[in-house]
């Protein structure tokens, strides 16, 4: 895959990160079954929380915490992806081709 693509890719999910303010704040399909069908109660916490409830810490105004989680968020996974597919890239003998 081109570099281009990888930045296209990039771009396009940093537009939806600072869009993220403007998402629904009513619950997604699997927590409304569970608070109409009552079970929402049982729910457990992750063991671990980089950025609880995707708010940055330290910043009050509600709306730019979320732009900066979303942000970070999206450099995280597409530095450890793009790490990744550069590693698997480098093991691959070259020419073999993808399919």
């Amino acid at each position: 895959m081109s570099s281009r693509w990888w930045i296209v890719g990039l771009c396009l999910a940093l537009v939806v990160a600072f869009l993220s303010p403007l998402a629904s704040p009513d619950p997604d399909g699997l927590e409304r079954v569970a608070e109409d069908h009552g079970f929402i109660s049982r729910a457990q916490e992750p063991w671990y929380t980089l950025i609880p409830d995707y708010l940055f810490p330290g910043i009050r105004n509600e709306a730019v915490a979320t732009i900066i989680a979303g942000v970070v968020g999206v450099i995280v996974v597409f530095v450890l992806t793009y790490g990744l597919a550069k590693a698997i890239a480098k093991r691959r003998p070259t020419g073999e081709r993808q399919t």
